[in-house]
């Protein structure tokens, strides 16, 4: 996150995607790299564009982590079966035929790979990604922990109608003091605090040096930690009356499930999923001062372990010959929330929406359901095409209204594709 990523730029200003491949600009390349081809965390080049395109697989160079553990299992089977889908065509948002392939470069994407019916169809990684190489999932995260906190609604450890206060005596007085926490799964909180990383001074950035995310001045002198950070947020507004994405929630809701379950964020992802998926890789989040995972945005993992996840939300929660999660949970998921409140937030392009146990859920006719991040993140899941796409990117603007448009037309073009 920086504030140069949430620039207003046309597309058609945008640079030539190939012209910012990190490994042919020489970011972080010999033994030591040339002066001007070093990042660093400390003087916020890291996120800069074009050296996102390195940084954004290479956060446990640039700061502390705390490891999600994969567990002793074998890796699970992925079976290949694959396919060329680059010529599949569509027409973009404005008129124009466009390829699958087209997408992939307007989007920057890093690594993609799409799964049919359980199979591996497609698998492709640009610039310096690798299959062992994580990826920073941005706000994906939320989905991880609004999965983890509807998986103990449903076993009861964890109780959505009760209030935040009750898990979280400390934001008493605070925006959460009169909320409950079904309202921070769904994101109806009415919180001071924006999210415009257009903004310079929009409150996201101080949530960004809270937990060490952003450099600072020696004179700084705000919350150092996300749990300082949290403590002082008032409310705006009223809770419950429209959806207002807002990254805090996901911190508070993190803050929650790890009162509620005695467990840090990492090991109780480690336990209940990675664990038991047979994942490839451990996992890994950026960390506060004093270790606190970031719920809202820090998880890195490589794809493939990604697109395991992400199937065992397309079989509701079965993989690997288990049930890794209760259906009920994952139904809970994918019914979706209300699309009245959702629609008060005016996201264009994504019409008839809603958000639920921090879920991006379609409500279309190939009942999809998503995770969604910054630069282009994704997990999208189209349960009628059996379908799994997995998505890095590193897309110059943040906001993914850059490059909805002509994603979600190459999404449902590969669909039809796959259904034929």
């Amino acid at each position: 996150m920086a504030a140069t990523f949430g620039s207003a730029t046309a597309q058609t200003a945008l640079p030539d995607p190939a012209s910012t491949d990190p490994k042919s600009l020489g970011w972080m390349q010999g033994f030591p790299p040339a002066p001007d081809k070093v990042i660093k965390f400390s003087n916020g080049s890291n996120y800069q564009f074009p050296r996102t395109r390195w940084s954004f697989s290479h956060g446990r160079e640039l700061g502390p982590t705390s490891n999600v553990w994969h567990g002793h299992l074998p890796a699970s089977v992925l079976p290949q079966a694959p396919a060329n889908l680059d010529g599949i065509s569509f027409t973009d948002d404005k008129g124009v035929a466009a390829t699958w392939a087209d997408m992939l470069n307007l989007t920057y994407t890093d690594s993609v790979l799409v799964m049919h019916k359980g199979k591996v169809v497609y698998e492709k990684y640009f610039g310096i990604s690798k299959p062992q190489l994580p990826h920073i999932a941005m706000s994906v995260t939320k989905s991880f922990v609004g999965t983890l906190a509807a998986t103990m609604a449903v076993e009861g450890t964890l109780d959505p109608s009760a209030q935040v206060t009750t898990y979280l005596p400390e934001l008493k007085g605070t925006a959460y003091g009169d909320a409950t926490v079904r309202q921070v799964m769904d994101m109806t909180i009415g919180v001071q605090y924006s999210e415009n990383y257009a903004d310079p001074k929009a409150e996201i950035w101080d949530y960004a040096r809270s937990g060490g995310l952003l450099p600072t001045a020696p004179t700084y002198d705000g919350p150092k930690t996300f749990y300082d950070f949290l403590m002082k947020l008032k409310k705006e507004g009223n809770h419950d009356e429209a959806f207002a994405y807002k990254t805090v929630n996901a911190e508070v809701l993190a803050w929650i499930i790890k009162r509620a379950s005695g467990k840090s964020l990492s090991d109780l992802l480690s336990e209940r999923i990675w664990q038991k998926l047979g994942v490839d890789n451990d996992a890994y989040f950026a960390v506060d001062s004093i270790g606190t995972e970031q719920g809202g945005g820090g998880l890195n993992l490589t794809l493939r372990d990604m697109a395991r996840f992400g199937e065992m939300m397309r079989l509701d929660g079965k993989f690997n010959g288990q049930q890794i999660l209760p259906k009920a949970a994952i139904d809970d998921i994918r019914k979706g929330g209300d699309k009245t409140k959702f629609a008060k937030a005016g996201y264009a392009t994504i019409p008839g929406y809603s958000y639920r146990n921090m879920w991006w859920i379609g409500h279309n006719n190939h009942n999809t359901f998503e995770a969604r991040g910054i630069h282009g993140q994704r997990i999208y899941i189209d349960p009628v095409a059996e379908m799994v796409i997995v998505k890095f990117s590193s897309h110059p603007i943040a906001a993914n209204g850059a490059s909805d448009p002509i994603t979600y037309r190459a999404f449902q073009a590969l669909a039809n594709h796959l259904m034929k």
